[in-house]
């Protein structure tokens, strides 16, 4: 497989000189799905901010397709924690945003949005101010402008951490659909180990010092049955992970 994205030896403090990531090396396969799983603190999602060039000091080397990362760029798209939506705009003027910012040609623009709008199941919906919307909505809202710049690298801050545990639950499935479709990689920070093991060929495991605890690999074939004995297994040993660092900070 080719390694989409690469990091080496990568390092990131503040000003005060407290480390937050230490030594990171890892390779992320193109189209594949992974996340990033670890307590709070760990620097899960200053590692995602990294991949996505936000931080543009660093310690180390991080490529994205071989180029090395120092600032945003159009194949790297992001959904952030908050959504990041304009709530007095309807959900085609918000999916069309970025597409808008990069003076992408109207006709081939409003193609686009409808595409992306109608990817996520919101067609019917496509005039509605965001403020009407629910939560899973809006999320479908945030994945569709993100999509419409046509990334190749997804990144994703606990996009679903504010959702009911139904509308996740539905939204993972979705977004594994998506993944799947448009043949993307994907990268997911997250505190859910259940979310981690649903969606993910791979899951980084952070150690509270900011280093890497752990690869794991998880085998189990898509869609996947949370209730079956290997499911567990691997909820066992994240649950494992994630308690003993409690203890030991």
């Amino acid at each position: 497989m080719i390694a989409h994205v690469q990091l080496e030896d990568v390092t990131f403090q503040y000003k005060t000189n407290s480390s937050i990531l230490t030594d990171i090396n890892v390779q992320i396969e193109e189209n594949s799905f992974v996340s990033i799983l670890g307590p709070s603190g760990c620097g899960k999602s200053t590692l995602l901010n990294l991949i996505a060039g936000f931080i543009p000091t660093y310690g180390g080397s991080i490529e994205v397709d071989g180029k090395p990362v120092k600032s945003p760029s159009g194949e790297k798209g992001f959904v952030f924690q908050d959504l990041a939506l304009f709530p007095w705009l309807s959900v085609y003027k918000n999916v069309e945003f970025g597409l808008k910012m990069q003076d992408f040609p109207k006709e081939k623009r409003a193609k686009k949005v409808n595409e992306m709008i109608e990817l996520v199941g919101l067609s019917q919906y496509a005039d509605f101010p965001i403020s009407s919307l629910s939560g899973g909505m809006k999320q479908r809202v945030a994945l569709a402008r993100t999509l419409a710049t046509e990334p190749n690298l997804l990144l994703l801050d606990e996009p679903f951490s504010a959702l009911d545990a139904q509308t996740r639950d539905v939204l993972q499935e979705e977004l594994l659909t998506l993944h799947e479709k448009l043949k993307m990689t994907t990268v997911l920070v997250t505190h859910s180990i259940d979310e981690a093991i649903y969606l993910s060929d791979t899951i980084i495991l952070l150690s509270k010092n900011g280093t890497i605890k752990e690869i794991v690999d998880v085998n189990l074939a898509k869609p996947r049955d949370r209730t079956s004995s290997d499911y567990n297994q691997y909820q066992k040993q994240l649950y494992d992970f994630l308690r003993n660092e409690r203890q030991q900070a």
